[in-house]
């Protein structure tokens, strides 16, 4: 496989550390490896493959002779980005910049890997929740075409950065001993409790986190008349996003025929057994690429109708994992930027 010289923007935070984790757990073809990020962390010292690296800056010129340019998140692409594509990079980017431009492919390689072929210079990572939902949903769809999906989500912490993950725990801590909390990542209190409130408050009182889940799922699936409503929850679990699916299809699906074709998609792990306590949980899944999908049943109240419990990390899957698995689509369909 062709060397890559790669950029890393956002490298010292949780996202950038999964990215480099996961690199160098693929074996991707790293020639050149630049680590990016503000001025804040400018100067930190980062361990890849032995070599140590310092943390530079982001500017225009942090990808001169760059051949991809891995955007962890935040506002970084919506500065750095054209200028990265401007430059010969192709930018493969975490935020919700670029994921709903016509012109930006949103890509889950094991659902729509041939939408890598059109980037026009940028390639979108969708959102964590999204990703691992449309991992379970897209086998069903080609099966039984998916007319109606209600998702409640289950959300960990670390989905709203270092800081959340902080905050969750000293505030267990606090609580625990009895002592006063005052929030600052979240509106309330997180510790023993649920939040169910991500991200701000748009059209109809839906978040903008549920709004991702509608508009993103239909984009990547090619078929906007899926019908899709979700309410996001935030959990006081430190990693690995759940979500409760509730499937309807045009076409008759039973249980047995939903988990056998679950099982035969990529991605996917089943973890189905009623009668032994076996189901997907965020403590198996932390740490894993795949996506666990269990207690798949038939709706009781709909004729064409499944109910199934999806579990991923958000970290890894729901944005490290994806992300270099797009820059492996970029390498071995010889998508990159021709240089001038």
């Amino acid at each position: 496989m062709q060397k890559i010289n790669l950029v890393i923007v956002g490298a010292t935070g949780a996202v950038g550390q999964e990215i480099l984790k996961v690199l160098d757990e693929r074996n991707f073809p790293v020639n050149r490896l630049k680590l990016c990020a503000t001025s804040r962390s400018a100067g930190k010292q980062i361990n890849f493959r032995g070599s140590e690296y310092i943390v530079e800056e982001t500017t225009v010129d942090s990808f001169n002779e760059m051949d991809i340019a891995l955007f962890a998140g935040g506002a970084a692409s919506k500065q750095f980005g054209t200028a990265a594509v401007e430059k010969g990079a192709v930018v493969i980017d975490n935020s919700s910049n670029f994921r709903m431009d016509p012109q930006v492919p949103l890509v889950v390689p094991e659902v729509n890997p041939e939408d890598v072929k059109v980037h026009k210079g940028i390639i979108a990572n969708p959102n964590c929740s999204t990703i691992q939902m449309v991992v379970a949903l897209k086998p069903i769809h080609d099966a039984a075409k998916i007319k109606r999906v209600v998702v409640s989500t289950y959300q960990a912490v670390s989905g709203a950065g270092i800081e959340a993950i902080e905050e969750l725990t000293a505030q267990t801590g606090a609580a625990l001993q009895g002592e006063a909390i005052t929030p600052s990542v979240f509106p309330y209190q997180i510790a023993f409790n649920l939040v169910p409130h991500i991200d701000v408050f748009m059209d109809m009182d839906y978040t903008k986190e549920e709004w991702k889940m509608v508009k993103e799922t239909q984009k990547i699936l090619h078929d906007h008349s899926i019908a899709v409503t979700a309410t996001t929850v935030r959990v006081p679990v430190y990693r690995s996003h759940s979500e409760a699916l509730n499937i309807e299809t045009e076409k008759k699906l039973t249980a047995a025929q939903a988990k056998e074709i679950l099982a035969a998609a990529p991605g996917i792990v089943i973890m189905d057994n009623p009668t032994e306590k076996v189901y997907p949980m965020p403590l198996f899944a932390s740490d894993k690429d795949e996506v666990f999908v269990g207690r798949i049943r038939e709706d009781n109240t709909i004729a064409n109708g499944l109910n199934i419990w999806v579990v991923a990390d958000q970290l890894r899957k729901g944005a490290a994992t994806n992300a270099v698995q797009i820059a492996e689509l970029v390498v071995k369909y010889g998508c990159l930027m021709k240089k001038q």
